[in-house]
């Protein structure tokens, strides 16, 4: 899943894509590049970041959704949590909703995923992007982000949304501690026991300067590392910035473990 940020505060490329030719440029070369999906948004969610009104957000990325639905090739999700941005997100082409609240911050959100048949990415999340990371806890980090993931397809396949159409997200960064990123990665296999596919959002985020150390860090480097432990564990998406550089990296990982690709 390649990710396509249409807004100036991002954490990592805020502001590159915020014009909208920019943007759609960016977007097809990540499909030409082999990505599989592309996650487009409008409201940055980084730590500490404010809420952008609705129609701000629709105003950044309609006319994005519209050009790569059309231009891409490829199915395109939208990352909000608002329910008027997804529907008329859906409304221009998109096929997939990814929401950082897990369909729960918004009422109308899974009306809005069970009226139009999109797929949904239900993330966990500890607080809110204005709170997440205001001393985060958890007595045991992999057992309680499996039980929230757990309710939520619950109460999605209870609302009407069939769990073919949903895949889970355990929230790298989102409320977590960097020791807390490390055990949720080393553990992203267990999740497998919810039987829908299971999405990692690991792309350039602040825990990869940690391990390898500030003035050294190389986001790129780092984030190639975790999406090959990613593929060891049988994850079935990685959302990244870095599609050709990924992918290339995964062929590899997969070709010299003698899997024909």
């Amino acid at each position: 899943m390649g990710i396509l940020n249409v807004t100036p505060d991002s954490f990592s490329d805020g502001g590159q894509h915020f014009d909208i030719v920019a943007a759609i440029k960016h977007g097809i070369g990540m499909a030409a590049d082999g990505a599989d999906l592309i996650d487009i948004g409008g409201e940055s969610t980084r730590p500490y970041s404010e809420p952008v009104a609705v129609d701000e957000e629709l105003r950044r990325v309609l006319p994005v959704v519209e050009a790569m639905c059309q231009m891409s090739g490829v199915p395109v999700s939208i990352d909000t949590s608002k329910a008027a941005v997804a529907e008329a997100a859906i409304a221009a082409g998109a096929e997939i909703i990814n929401d950082v609240t897990g369909l729960a911050g918004d009422p109308r959100m899974i009306e809005v995923a069970r009226q139009s048949g999109a797929g949904v990415v239900a993330m966990h999340m500890q607080g809110t992007p204005q709170t997440m990371q205001d001393n985060p806890h958890y007595d045991d980090v992999v057992a309680e982000v499996l039980d929230y993931l757990r309710q939520r397809r619950d109460s999605l396949i209870a609302a009407g949304i069939d769990r073919a159409r949903i895949c889970l997200d355990p929230g790298i960064g989102f409320g977590k501690t960097h020791t807390d990123n490390l055990t949720l990665l080393a553990n992203c296999w267990k999740l497998h026991e919810l039987c829908c596919p299971v999405l990692v959002g690991h792309s350039r985020k602040g825990f990869i300067g940690k391990v390898v150390g500030e003035i050294k860090t190389n986001p790129l480097a780092g984030s190639i590392g975790v999406a090959c432990a990613m593929a060891a564990q049988g994850i079935q998406i990685v959302r990244v910035h870095d599609v050709a550089s990924v992918r290339q990296a995964l062929l590899l990982f997969e070709a010299a473990r003698g899997i024909s690709t």
